[in-house]
């Protein structure tokens, strides 16, 4: 009876009883499958240990081979091939939200900052980034601490740490872009990016940068910057919505019962920047030494109205034609929109009067060009909106009358235009006007005698019948701006009148003059229109502002009976520029973003 085989293990001999271990097989084949069997083990295992896979996400081993608190890049290529051998026998379909050995990889990489501060990361890879997040699933991940925006990362820098918490790839936006904050408090093995201050966007960086290798579940620069996209979009509804509510107020607001406040962002443009003011109403050119009139800002007690942005009002004009109608006061507010719609004109020579002029004082009619906006701000010289006539009398001279049944002469040349703003008053208090003795006509009748408020009555009723049968409301917008105060202290306009001591505005209502009788006669005419006319009561706004004439300033060469008595020529109608017509031109402007508004909620209705 043959002997049976001893079975001797690898490495050494037992050192107990071969009982307890296993049987010792009884044939020569199956103890030759044995020897087979171990080596190929040993032999695969060799070949793996050696060409690790690239697969290194198996969560359960490399955790067992994970770091606590640091790790060199021999430790760390070490665990990556022996997690490597692991994967390949126990392969995972479920990718970890991050291992250590992918954390260590890629901060092991340098890592440079763009020139908004926000740090590189490595290129995108082929398999999309899925922003659902994981939740509910609670494990020890670890989370990147924060590193210093100047820093750049190296392999011995401290930077893994082990906390638990709830796996979320979810980017907030709120305020400003909080990109991935604390590695978007989940395992994506990425530097914490920085605030984007102010929304500015995140460049996208290209795959050629230093940032490392393609990674499973990194956030890549191209989606931070989609969320600031998302957030700059945000940001454009969230403006839109909160100037949709400012208009909104504007509807419900009455502009013209409020008060000045001091303002030192005033004026709209510099003193002296526009060579296109008057001498008449370039007060500090004609040496008046206070300012303090320039910084107030009108202040309704509704609303705040919108600072007048010119570059706005600008396309808002593009290709129409602003026209103003009336007297030397409008003429103050036609110089005033143009000095300010000029300076947000990057090129000034652009903007020039249509025959070259630089006086308006004397011409029927003046036309400012905007050649870049095709926009033109005009100007018709027609004091009583209707017209002024002459007759002749028995002995062969002629007699100046004002005809109460005929519009302006020049009506023919604006009618069609898209904005018109028509004003007249002042001329209606000088001698001829308020006597009213064979002045006024109507047809071929002169009256002997006519009340002025009535002659006005009719002559505004002409006015109104003229608008009515020629304007197009639906084309062109219709404006007339109301009487603006005089302050005339101890005489009148050519009695003496002063008011060159007044520097500060009044600030009490009971100061203020009579609500004027003839503004009360346009207001019934206009309520009787056809045509929408918007009415720019700017009557009590203009009567704070005592301080705000050119009063003694109103030139610079004075004739010889004016400097024996300089006090006794003085103007306190008109206004110095920059001043109180700004103020106009501001509801001007907030009257058109309102049609604006109205006219696109129109269009947006089914």
């Amino acid at each position: 009876m043959a002997d049976a085989t001893k079975y001797i293990p690898i490495g050494g001999t037992l050192s107990s009883d071969p009982k307890s271990f296993f049987s010792i097989p009884k044939t020569r084949k199956t103890l030759t499958f044995a020897y087979a069997f171990t080596f190929a083990f040993v032999a695969l295992t060799v070949f793996l240990a050696f060409c690790p896979s690239p697969n290194t996400s198996s969560p359960f081993f490399t955790n067992i081979f994970s770091s606590s608190a640091s790790s060199t890049s021999s430790t760390t290529a070490y665990k990556s091939q022996l997690s490597s051998i692991f994967s390949f026998f126990f392969n995972n379909t479920t990718s970890s939200s991050s291992s250590n050995s992918s954390i260590a990889t890629n901060l092991n990489t340098t890592t440079s900052r763009s020139t908004n501060n926000t740090f590189q990361t490595p290129p995108t890879s082929k398999k999309p980034f899925k922003t659902t997040p994981f939740e509910n699933q609670t494990q020890t991940t670890p989370t990147v601490s924060k590193i210093p925006s100047n820093h750049t990362a190296k392999p011995h820098d401290h930077v893994v740490n082990k906390e638990t918490s709830s796996v979320s790839n979810r980017t907030r936006v709120s305020g400003e872009v909080k990109a991935l904050k604390n590695a978007n408090q989940s395992s994506n093995g990425v530097a914490p990016t920085p605030k984007v201050s102010g929304g500015s966007p995140v460049k996208n960086l290209s795959s050629s940068g230093k940032g490392g290798n393609t990674e499973k579940g990194v956030v890549h620069s191209n989606y931070t910057a989609s969320l600031v996209k998302k957030q700059k979009n945000g940001n454009n509804e969230t403006d839109s919505k909160v100037e949709d509510e400012m208009i909104e107020a504007l509807i419900k607001c009455d502009f013209f019962n409020g008060e000045w406040i001091k303002d030192d962002s005033y004026p709209l443009y510099e003193p002296g920047s526009c060579n296109l003011i008057d001498e008449q109403f370039n007060c500090i050119q004609n040496g008046r030494p206070d300012t303090d009139y320039q910084k107030y800002k009108w202040k309704p007690k509704g609303c705040s109205l919108p600072r007048l942005d010119g570059h706005r009002m600008l396309h808002m004009l593009r290709g129409k034609r602003l026209i103003f109608v009336g007297d030397s006061i409008n003429r103050n507010m036609w110089e005033s929109l143009i000095c300010i719609l000029r300076n947000s004109v990057k090129d000034k020579s652009n903007v020039y009067e249509a025959n070259g002029r630089v006086h308006f004082k004397g011409e029927a009619s003046y036309s400012f060009i905007f050649k870049d906006y095709n926009f033109s701000a005009e100007l018709f010289v027609s004091p009583f909106l209707v017209q002024e006539w002459e007759i002749q009398v028995k002995n062969g001279t002629k007699k100046e009358t004002l005809r109460l049944d005929l519009v302006g002469k020049s009506s023919v040349q604006y009618k069609n235009a898209d904005i018109i703003i028509f004003n007249t008053g002042h001329w209606w208090t000088h001698d001829k006007t308020s006597k009213g003795k064979d002045y006024y006509q109507e047809g071929s009748h002169i009256y002997n005698e006519l009340n002025v408020l009535e002659a006005f009555r009719r002559a505004i009723t002409t006015w109104s019948r003229w608008i009515d049968a020629n304007i197009d409301s639906s084309k062109s917008m219709i404006f007339f701006r109301g009487y603006s105060a005089s302050h005339f202290s101890g005489g009148q306009w050519n009695s003496g009148g002063q008011c060159d001591s007044e520097t500060v505005p009044i600030k009490n209502d009971k100061y203020l003059k009579e609500y004027p009788p003839k503004m009360r006669v346009l207001e019934k005419v206009l309520k009787y229109m056809k045509t929408r006319v918007t009415y720019l009561n700017v009557t009590k706004m203009t009567d704070f502002r005592k301080d705000g004439h050119p009063s003694i300033y109103r030139k610079q060469n004075l004739s010889p009976e004016e400097r024996k008595s300089p006090l006794s020529f003085q103007d306190c109608s008109h206004w110095c520029l920059p001043g109180v017509p700004d103020a106009w031109n501001e509801i001007l402007y907030a009257e058109l973003l309102l049609r604006q508004y109205q006219n696109q909620h129109q269009k947006k209705r089914p």
